[in-house]
């Protein structure tokens, strides 16, 4: 423990400074005494640390000369390791601006789409592909804000719980083209999925996961990941899903830590409803 001593005139004291964790500890009083102890409790081990550094540089400046036992200077405790930077999330959509020819265009898309619902699949993946480019054009707008673009995008929406016999939008295609547009539009869509009187499994899971995990950016990349099926046409590699989960993973942990979970608890916690696909990926979330 450092010690500093004032001996002047009839002053004869000493300060002696201490950090345990996030607490800054000082014992003080009249030199050939016990003196007096007092502890401040700080957020984190960087706030007392300041506190540490802030105080010894009042005492110096008051007169107190650093002394130890042996006459000596202790050295302060070394600053603690600087945690790894945690690397940024990718923006999801291109930076871009909406045109009126823009949104009719995507519009357009998206009743082409909903058009070839119950279609060969073939014909559906053509048609989700082109109402996907089209939104990203958009530069992530929500489509609530447009006229045009909010009647056929929630009625697509919708069709992803829809009685099989009416022709569904399979949750993949869904996904991809939520991922192309702001964050309340996938809000909105997992509470129809939710709401919906048949149940979709999968589309009700990846509605649940969102709301269990409270954070819905992270929630859509989490569902994009999980809908995602290497080997489809159009869909990314195993070793580009890996990739992504790996720039990910770090913020889904931080975010769970918070609220005093885990990962891997957390992946336990979703229903897949017997859809195998999706418990395969949930198992490698949470490995």
């Amino acid at each position: 423990m450092r010690r500093f001593e004032f001996v002047e005139g009839t002053s004869s004291k000493f300060w002696e400074p201490e950090l345990k964790g996030n607490t800054f500890i000082v014992t003080f009083g009249r030199i050939g005494t016990a003196g007096q102890r007092r502890e401040k409790a700080f957020a984190d081990e960087a706030g007392a640390r300041k506190e540490y550094e802030k105080k010894v540089a009042e005492k110096l400046r008051e007169g107190y000369r650093e002394v130890t036992d042996g006459g000596a200077a202790e050295a302060a405790p070394p600053p603690p390791p600087a945690a790894p930077k945690k690397p940024e999330l990718p923006r999801r959509v291109p930076a871009a601006t909406a045109t009126s020819e823009s949104l009719k265009a995507a519009a357009e898309a998206l009743a082409a789409l909903r058009a070839r619902l119950g279609w060969r699949s073939w014909e559906v993946t053509s048609r989700a592909r082109r109402a996907r480019r089209a939104l990203r054009a958009l530069g992530g707008v929500d489509p609530a804000a447009h006229a045009e673009l909010a009647g056929p995008f929630t009625a697509l929406m919708e069709r992803v719980v829809a009685p099989r016999r009416e022709g569904r939008l399979p949750l993949r295609h869904a996904l991809a083209l939520l991922g192309e547009l702001d964050v309340a539009a996938f809000v909105r869509a997992t509470e129809v999925w939710l709401g919906a009187p048949e149940a979709v499994p999968a589309a009700t899971a990846v509605a649940r996961q969102a709301s269990a995990l409270g954070q819905p950016e992270l929630a859509l990349r989490l569902g994009l990941l999980l809908a995602d099926r290497p080997g489809q046409a159009g869909a990314p590699s195993e070793e580009g899903w890996s990739k992504r989960w790996t720039l990910l993973r770090p913020h889904v942990e931080d975010h769970l830590a918070e609220k005093g979970g885990s990962l891997a608890a957390w992946a336990q916690s979703v229903d897949a409803a017997g859809d195998t696909h999706l418990a395969t990926r949930l198992s490698r979330l949470g490995a």
